[in-house]
């Protein structure tokens, strides 16, 4: 939860019926997803597709989406492949299907490591977006600035993520409108490793309400912890432990744990010199996270030495 750029998206599921395409079609097949359960979204993809003839644009347009799913369980040959028999039959579609096409292959490219080839499909992407004129197109646009912030390096990470939230805050589109939170997240975090935490901290101040207006309450739960983060890193220890026990005692009464509250109350009441207490959630956090492949070495270590009472 250190740094929370992944899209934070579970849309909710509808089934397309086996009609002519919606006016935005894109938008009716991207209610099919849940990102959190790329397999079974794939399943549901394949049940779409078999609705369409086999070179129709809903039909390549369903293929990119399914190239997507393969590539979120690290099937990336699949994926390539998946993509592989959608190319040469581009040409006879509108531009929205292309710029779905370079979306997905440039974010395959990137999962598998390849940053400086993503970059350059996330780039095309963007340029075809231009000429898209379907619906929903600023959305895609917005997309497509959104992964060059994540795929690019240095300085140009940031500029595309502000200029992603800048189509975001601009655009007429209410899907395209919904990445701001996001994008408010990502800079936040840019800053953040930047040194940065008051220039962060504004931005995820911005995101919350946003989250909040959205109503996904995992999507406000990270807003929230996001939000105390940032307050313990400009010194504002006691305002971010009152939001974290918050958080944690909504989690409690929903029968469940989250190392990553427990773990950011250990560091505020070190910070505050309560080392009976910075010791109590330490080992509530390490009992959690110890077998979390996501959580890095080192704060693990830290986290076991305070556990244990001793200075990290």
């Amino acid at each position: 939860m250190d740094d929370c750029r992944g899209v934070v998206a579970a849309l909710a599921f509808m089934t397309l019926t086996a009609s002519a395409a919606p006016p935005d079609f894109s938008a009716q097949l991207d209610k099919l997803w849940n990102y959190a359960q790329p397999a079974e979204s794939e399943t549901r993809f394949r049940t779409e597709l078999a609705k369409y003839p086999a070179a129709s644009r809903e039909a390549l347009e369903i293929e990119t989406q399914i190239a997507r799913t393969q590539g979120l369980t690290r099937k990336f040959d699949a994926a390539d492949k998946t993509l592989d028999a959608v190319l040469p039959k581009l040409d006879a579609v509108p531009v929205r299907v292309k710029v779905r096409y370079f979306l997905e292959r440039g974010r395959t490219r990137n999962s598998s490591g390849e940053r400086e080839a993503a970059v350059a499909l996330f780039r095309e992407a963007l340029k075809l977006s231009e000429r898209d004129t379907l619906p929903g197109a600023d959305f895609y646009r917005v997309d497509a600035l959104h992964m060059l912030g994540i795929a690019a390096t240095g300085d140009e990470q940031l500029d595309w993520n502000l200029k992603a939230l800048a189509a975001a805050s601009s655009s007429k589109d209410e899907r395209a409108v919904r990445w701001a939170p996001m994008l408010h997240n990502n800079i936040g975090w840019t800053y953040f490793e930047r040194g940065q935490p008051k220039t962060a901290l504004d931005h995820w101040q911005k995101a919350l309400p946003l989250h909040e207006a959205g109503g996904n309450a995992q999507n406000v739960r990270i807003a929230r912890w996001t939000v105390a983060r940032g307050l313990r890193a400009t010194g504002a220890l006691d305002d971010a432990k009152k939001m974290q026990l918050a958080l944690a005692a909504d989690i409690e009464a929903a029968n469940e744990g989250d190392g990553y509250v427990y773990e950011e109350l250990a560091e505020i009441a070190f910070a505050q010199g309560d080392k009976a207490a910075a010791k109590a959630w330490a080992g509530k956090a390490h009992a959690l996270l110890k077998d979390d492949p996501s959580m890095e070495a080192a704060r693990l270590t830290r986290l076991a030495a305070l556990a244990e009472g001793k200075p990290p």
